[in-house]
């Protein structure tokens, strides 16, 4: 099958690629670099001639509310369109565990609308919803740091290696449209406050985490049923500790 993976330099979206042309198909990866623009429309249809899957796996560059809600529906839209006018068979999208239901978070509201717009299109689809990346640590440390010091709810949740998630993706990429919603996680429960203290020790980042029922994930205040995937999740075995050591023994050969 020939498969254009938007947003094919990122980090689900290269693994996408690789995964897909390991299995024989033909990939186009493409992004803005590879003169592909989904949010302006430029170069859409020169990539999707023929294609027979789309996967968008393209994330905003901004995540203010209106920039973040603009790149969603905006890209959305136009990839929509240009399927349908090339024939693409099958939309796969990646959105996050919660996007339904967290409506103080504009991030999580853009990718509702994201779905909303893709379930409403009638194009045969398929969306897998993840819970947060292992790779998301020092970026949701980041978002919640006030001097050395790091706020964060110990809200039960279970993330996800992003090779899981791309393999997830992958999955979806070569199988028939499901034409609704898939929900993936990681094996273990842990509470915000804990798995961000484990990554920053791994890091060696010196910064304290202090829990903190209020504090806010990404402008929504959280509990343990937020991000919890729902029964039918599929559940994948790479676990946080496990993936921390490969990715420190990655990083010490300077891969």
């Amino acid at each position: 099958m020939k498969i254009v993976v938007i947003g094919g330099r990122g980090l689900i979206g290269s693994k996408v690629a690789h995964k897909l042309s390991a299995q024989g198909h033909e990939v186009i990866p493409a992004s803005r670099r590879s003169g592909v623009d989904s949010l302006t429309g430029e170069g859409l249809a020169n990539a999707l001639a023929g294609a027979d899957v789309l996967v968008d796996v393209a994330d905003s560059p901004l995540f203010d509310d209106e920039p973040v809600m603009h790149f969603f529906t905006t890209t959305t839209s136009n990839l929509l369109a240009a399927e349908q006018e090339a024939g693409v068979r099958h939309h796969v999208a990646l959105s996050v565990v919660g996007a339904q239901i967290m409506p103080d978070s504009g991030y999580n509201t853009a990718k509702a609308a994201q779905e909303n717009l893709i379930t409403a299109s009638r194009r045969p689809y398929s969306i897998v919803r993840a819970t947060p990346f292992y790779e998301f640590a020092p970026g949701l440390a980041d978002s919640a740091t006030d001097g050395d010091i790091v706020r964060l709810p110990h809200a039960l949740f279970r993330p996800i290696a992003a090779d899981d998630v791309a393999t997830a993706v992958t999955r979806a990429a070569v199988g028939p449209p499901i034409n609704g919603v898939t929900e993936i996680a990681g094996p273990e429960e842990m509470g915000m406050d804990d798995f961000v203290r484990a990554g920053l020790a791994a890091n060696g980042d010196q910064r304290r985490v202090v829990t903190d029922a209020q504090a806010p994930y990404f402008g929504a205040v959280i509990d343990d049923h937020t991000l919890a995937p729902d029964k039918k999740a599929t559940i994948f075995t790479t676990r946080y500790t496990d993936w921390i050591d490969a990715d420190s023994s990655r990083r010490g050969q300077g891969n």
